[in-house]
């Protein structure tokens, strides 16, 4: 590409995605996103407040300290708080919370590791290709400290990781994914592809200005292990993909996956869309 410097006009960008940024929970381990939402439900009932699934679910993808604050901002959770305590919840009840979320999703990360069928092959396929792998993940450092070793020995190591904890601002804001292309020297935003199980990074991917894939089946919006999920009928499992379509294409994916496993058709896509001219 020429020098941006020299170019007083705006030129397309016709060249291959040079460049996949991965989430971790839901998106590459962790089939249904399983290790934070018991680690969150743990959290509350160690304080005495019982929370269900969908409300641990709900923040999902904003760094963690977010999360336990959208989750108690949640009317029914305050309402089960106050029952609980007689007071509103404040900023040290939140940091309380945190540091007791964080000592527990340091072991359930090692329980909830494994990688999602598929996963390997496609990461593969796409560094034989010439694509550089990044990562993002609303886990802060010290946790992914843990989980990187885990994962590792099963084989997975990206090319760059960006962690909550590396930036100004986790999801919905770009700066992870922007770390991530700056990192692995990406020529382009348009040749970045974020592959992401949340709303909030399906958001994050497109104010950077980059392709965003969204995922279903593995991913938190339907939430069930891989064990659940493959014991659905097949009428079960279409009910529960349209609405967690919807719901990611509401929040920005250009397209979206059940699984990683489902990836390289859509990278195709893409690079087709971009040797035209064709922009996010």
């Amino acid at each position: 590409m020429d020098d941006p410097s020299q170019t007083s006009s705006y030129e397309a960008y016709c060249g291959p995605v040079t460049t996949a940024i991965f989430d971790w929970a839901g998106t590459i381990i962790d089939f249904g996103c399983i290790a934070p939402v018991e680690a969150f439900r743990q959290t509350f009932s160690q304080h005495g407040v019982e929370i269900t699934d969908a409300e641990a679910r709900l923040p999902m993808g904003v760094a963690k300290r977010e999360h336990i604050e959208r989750i108690l901002e949640i009317p029914a959770v305050q309402a089960r708080w106050l029952t609980r305590t007689g007071v509103p919840s404040g900023d040290d009840d939140i940091g309380n919370l945190y540091q007791v979320f964080l000592e527990i999703d340091r072991a359930n990360v090692g329980r909830y590791s494994d990688v999602i069928p598929g996963a390997l092959e496609v990461i593969a396929a796409l560094r034989a290709r010439g694509i550089s792998i990044g990562s993002t993940t609303g886990y802060p450092r010290e946790v992914m400290e843990t989980l990187q070793q885990v994962v590792a020995a099963q084989g997975y190591q990206p090319d760059h990781l960006c962690t909550v904890s590396d930036v100004a601002r986790g999801r919905p804001w770009p700066d992870m994914v922007l770390a991530n292309a700056l990192a692995l020297r990406a020529p382009d935003m348009r040749s970045c592809v974020v592959i992401d199980d949340s709303p909030s990074g399906l958001a994050a991917a497109r104010a950077a200005g980059m392709w965003a894939v969204g995922v279903t089946a593995s991913g938190n919006e339907i939430g069930l292990s891989c064990a659940h999920w493959m014991a659905l009928a097949a009428e079960e499992q279409t009910a529960r993909l349209k609405p967690a379509e919807r719901r990611l294409l509401d929040a920005g994916a250009h397209y979206t996956i059940g699984s990683v496993a489902e990836l390289l058709p859509i990278i195709n896509t893409i690079e087709s869309r971009l040797s035209v001219g064709g922009a996010p």
